[in-house]
């Protein structure tokens, strides 16, 4: 499966999001902060999500992002498919339906082991990784780089 950094941020800075998001809405530079992914990076992603109703904005002093339904409700898939545009094992060079268009030997198996890995990852909810203990000693670690720079 070709994972983009798009989709691997974008899990990133979700399951930041609902970890942190107990005091009210998340502000973007905070996670971009806490994960080390670039401000306008996020704003992009968040955009996405937003369209795709995985995440709300709330505006003015105090606001940011929270998440659209709960985090046993969002599965890994969701943010994917919010992002990117399909979750393909492999890229095909000529789309299908292009004159030039011929289907590779082993295009089957690529198609069935895309299917196999999309069909796991719906079956993994934020709400499981965050029970995840290298995810919560991970989330820990990012906290207190984030206050030690805040001190500076």
């Amino acid at each position: 499966m070709r994972l983009s950094t798009k989709s691997r941020y974008a899990v990133t800075s979700l399951l930041d999001l609902v970890m942190h998001s107990d005091e009210g809405p998340v502000s973007l530079a905070d996670i971009s902060v806490r994960q080390g992914i670039s401000l306008s990076y996020l704003e992009q992603l968040f955009a996405k999500m937003r369209r795709n109703k995985l995440v709300v904005s709330t505006r003015g002093p105090g606001g940011g992002y929270s998440l659209g339904g709960s985090p046993e409700q969002v599965c890994i898939a969701d943010v994917i498919n919010a992002v990117d545009e399909e979750m393909q094992v492999a890229d095909k060079d000529i789309a299908n339906g292009s004159p030039t268009y011929e289907p590779c030997l082993t295009e089957q198996l690529w198609e069935e082991l895309s299917a196999e890995i999309e069909n796991y990852l719906t079956t993994i909810s934020l709400a499981d990784m965050m029970q995840n203990d290298e995810v919560q000693a991970l989330s820990r670690a990012h906290d207190l780089r984030q206050q030690r720079q805040s001190l500076i």
